[in-house]
């Protein structure tokens, strides 16, 4: 299938460089100007898409080279964007950086490429004058890519058009505008990243003030013409997954603690025959009446520990429906959860376990899981690409898979599962194998017709 879509990539040199910050600002004023786009992040990233998500209205989607193939990537691509002006994607880590941090694969150059995509690049200029475009030359000149175009972070608009001109001489790139620093639109990170948006103080002011120096620093317009370049975006019709069963109500944690899901893991269950039903480990006293199964995602349990401890009833509800067999699946911080204690608070206790922050980053990155045994998700010898990134430590991360990451010889195991649980610290994706997704919702309605006799 072919479609024309406008489209656009804001990359960057390196993690840091200011490609969230730049995107939400050319995101929120497109929406200013009356031109609501679609946006998308490359990557397994759950926290930049948030941000898009709070300027365009509507859900930000991520797309990954490594989790799911070109085809489903393009078509997800194309789903989501089909009624938008045009589609703006943020690139992840530096343009290059792809599988095992020695390839380019699933890198952001790499969607860029396989979606035909042409991709401005985010480039901070502090500390370097001529520089600036020989590290641009680098860039463009070390594998073919869609380069077409540059955009100053942190640069003040007296010193724009000295870094405007030396750049485009010696690259040829054309630079699109710049922003310069703003206390008032700066947003703070920790441990995975920046902030979640639902944490940034005055996130909307913080947003109004990124619009208006993109108004006056950065070439709307040209962007939006580079955008109009892109070649028709060509595509394969994926096979169509079905889930055997009637429908079937699955809970879904969402709250500040409980964020990290990618919004096409909802879509695609939705598909499924689906009922999502959303509630809070926060808030919610128990869990919602009529569920089939549980959802956890991930997110920081551990800076709520303490509220999710004093919500007692709630770590009730949910350790009696899972240790009831109510099929769960439970990552990262839902699998935290199910422990019996996070950083010495007490957590729903389904599983026997206790967990702790440290302060180094384990096995981040993109896995392939082989289960071990037949389990909710998956048969045994079956395998399905995840990706992990936590500070977590659990007295026990399970055995019921074997995690291997891509193009080292490095491998562990990790998850606890049964027949009505997987649970672990990987993060799935249910693109990248949609009978996942179809075995847990025919698992839910089993469980249903189970709970109905």
């Amino acid at each position: 299938m072919t479609c024309k879509l406008p489209r656009l990539m804001i990359a960057g040199t390196h993690s840091g460089c200011g490609k969230t910050t730049v995107t939400s600002a050319v995101l929120q004023e497109l929406v200013e100007r009356g031109t609501v786009p679609a946006a998308f992040k490359c990557g397994p990233d759950f926290i930049d898409p948030m941000f898009h998500t709070e300027v365009i209205g509507a859900p930000s989607r991520n797309l990954d080279l490594f989790l799911c193939d070109g085809d489903t990537v393009r078509y997800l691509l194309a789903k989501h964007a089909e009624n938008a002006p045009l589609a703006v994607m943020e690139g992840v880590m530096g343009y290059y950086d792809g599988v095992a941090g020695t390839t380019a694969r699933a890198s952001s150059c790499d969607l860029a490429v396989e979606t035909g995509t042409p991709t401005v690049l985010v480039l901070q200029v502090k500390g370097m004058s001529l520089s600036a475009a020989a590290a641009l030359r680098g860039f463009l000149d070390f594998a073919p890519n869609t380069m077409q175009g540059v955009i100053l972070n942190g640069v003040s608009g007296g010193m724009y058009g000295f870094y405007r001109e030396i750049i485009e001489q010696n690259t040829g790139l054309r630079v699109y505008g710049y922003l310069p620093q703003d206390d008032a639109a700066a947003i703070s990170s920790r441990h995975l990243g920046l902030i979640t948006a639902a944490e940034v103080r005055d996130l909307r002011g913080r947003l109004r003030r990124l619009a208006e120096l993109a108004a006056q620093c950065i070439d709307l317009e040209g962007l939006q013409s580079l955008a109009q370049s892109a070649p028709p975006l060509c595509w394969k019709p994926a096979k169509r997954t079905q889930a055997s069963g009637e429908p079937a109500r699955i809970g879904v944690a969402r709250d500040r603690a409980f964020c990290f899901y990618y919004e096409d893991n909802f879509d695609l269950l939705r598909s499924l025959g689906a009922e999502l039903v959303p509630f809070s480990p926060l808030k919610d006293t128990t869990l919602p009446d009529g569920l089939d199964g549980l959802y956890l995602g991930g997110g920081y349990p551990e800076l709520y520990a303490g509220e999710l401890e004093a919500n007692r009833t709630m770590r009730e509800s949910i350790r009696a429906a899972v240790q009831g067999g109510m099929p769960t699946l439970a990552e990262c911080g839902g699998f935290l959860y199910l422990h019996e204690r996070l950083e010495g608070h007490e957590m729903a206790g389904a599983l026997p376990l206790s967990a702790k922050m440290e302060k180094k980053l384990h096995h981040f990155g993109y896995v392939t899981l082989t289960a071990a045994r037949d389990s909710l998700l998956c048969p045994k010898g079956e395998s399905i690409r995840a990706h992990e990134f936590h500070y977590a430590a659990s007295s026990d991360a399970g055995c019921a898979c074997m995690a291997q990451k891509p193009l080292q010889n490095r491998a562990w195991p990790c998850v606890h599962a049964s027949d009505a649980l997987f649970a672990g610290f990987p993060h799935l994706h249910f693109y990248a194998d949609p009978a996942v997704a179809a075995r847990f919702v025919s698992r839910c309605a089993h469980y249903r017709k189970e709970n109905a006799k």
